[in-house]
């Protein structure tokens, strides 16, 4: 059995996640959980509520043991781009794009 959780929409561009998730992926959950805790990142913040979420669907609807559950899959995907604007130099303007992610984590237990 494997549970998963999903975050949509997080303001934060995908490639500073992706960064995060190469440190947890494969790792059980306790140790990720603290390397999430200790990393200064600012997608600490949103993987840890999602690492979490993901073991409370696990216990929860699969009824899998904490103990035993590790981080098989986890990835990130672009979200809608917002678009901005900012005054440069002779009235022209400078595009901002403030990117999003959606972010999978899936938590699978050892055999």
């Amino acid at each position: 059995m494997e549970a998963k959780a999903i975050l949509r929409n997080a303001r934060i561009a995908p490639r500073k996640v992706g960064i995060v998730l190469d440190l947890i992926r494969g790792k059980d959950l306790e140790t990720a959980l603290a390397i999430l805790k200790h990393t200064p990142k600012s997608a600490c913040e949103y993987l840890v509520k999602l690492v979490n979420s993901a073991a409370a669907n696990a216990e929860h609807n699969f009824n899998m043991d904490k103990n035993s559950l590790y981080v098989s899959e986890c990835y990130v995907c672009p979200g809608p781009t917002i678009k901005r604007y900012q005054a440069r130099a002779k009235g022209s303007g400078a595009r901002i794009l403030k990117r999003t992610s959606h972010v999978t984590v899936v938590l699978k237990e050892k055999e």
